[in-house]
């Protein structure tokens, strides 16, 4: 399995890779859109009430990418920059207040409307993340160093949690997860803050302070999804993926932390 996952991890490091630095700048338009919709799709088979069809899911799914590609592509730049703002405030104020208190309580979501609403706060401010911070200099670089946080954190908690962990992190969401995990995470960031210091220019926006909280919120992202996952009854979004699950179980901590890291970036540059 181990193998399946590092091989599986390789292939889509190197196409994020090879749209980011190689591929004309469109075609990250598309492959974000791509994300966010087969992400929706997942969203949409991940409640434990199901309120649309197999078919009605694929549907609203292509409307999602293709309206969030045309809107990146074709629209006016205004629209783009509205829906950027708007989405970046909502994503923070739903991660940094909302989901914690929604992970202490265990809420359950029933409601067809409040479950879809919710699935498009998790998709499109990472979507416009993901488009919006590709254009900040050194373009993309920043975007790769903030994309690469969850997948540090995860590298080291992975490691750290199967070598010494013993205490549960969150039992009732996620027994796997350990606080000797989040020790070996913390490790890791601090040796990549540390890194990004000496890198220097927009690159010191990525500080200990600010990538601890990236490192909370990679921590609170994986496990509301784990979260939905249990009170849906599946292990995985879906088996997209070999070794990984679905896409949403590879981008769970990429939804809390992009649309955070680039609000706070703008604010740091814009002081």
């Amino acid at each position: 399995m181990l193998m399946t996952r590092i091989k599986t991890a390789a292939v889509l490091l190197l196409l994020v890779v090879l749209v980011l630095f190689v591929l004309p700048g469109w075609t990250w338009i598309v492959f974000a859109s791509l994300v966010a919709g087969l992400g929706f799709w997942e969203w949409l088979r991940m409640t434990a009430v199901p309120y649309v069809s197999p078919i009605a899911r694929i549907i609203l799914a292509l409307l999602l990418g293709n309206t969030l590609g045309a809107l990146a592509l074709v629209a006016p730049v205004f629209w783009m920059a509205w829906l950027t703002g708007i989405s970046l405030l909502l994503a923070s104020v739903f991660w940094l207040l909302v989901v914690p208190l929604w992970l202490v309580k265990r809420w359950e979501l029933r409601q067809p409307v409040l479950h879809f609403i919710v699935g498009l706060v998790l998709i499109v401010p990472a979507w416009c993340a993901l488009v919006s911070m590709k254009s900040v200099p050194p373009e993309p670089w920043l975007l790769l160093a903030t994309m690469a946080v969850p997948w540090i954190a995860d590298i080291g908690a992975y490691f750290s949690g199967k070598q010494f962990g013993k205490r549960k992190l969150a039992p009732a969401i996620s027994p796997g997860k350990t606080w000797e995990g989040v020790a070996g995470a913390a490790i890791c960031i601090m040796i990549y803050a540390f890194a990004m210091h000496q890198v220097g220019g927009i690159f010191t926006a990525l500080s200990l302070p600010v990538l601890f909280l990236l490192l909370v919120l990679s921590v609170t992202g994986d496990l509301f999804e784990s979260l939905m996952k249990r009170q849906a009854g599946i292990k995985d979004s879906s088996q997209l993926l070999p070794g990984h699950g679905g896409v949403l179980d590879r981008i769970d901590s990429q939804l809390s932390v992009l649309p955070v890291a680039l609000l706070m970036i703008i604010l740091a540059v814009g002081h």
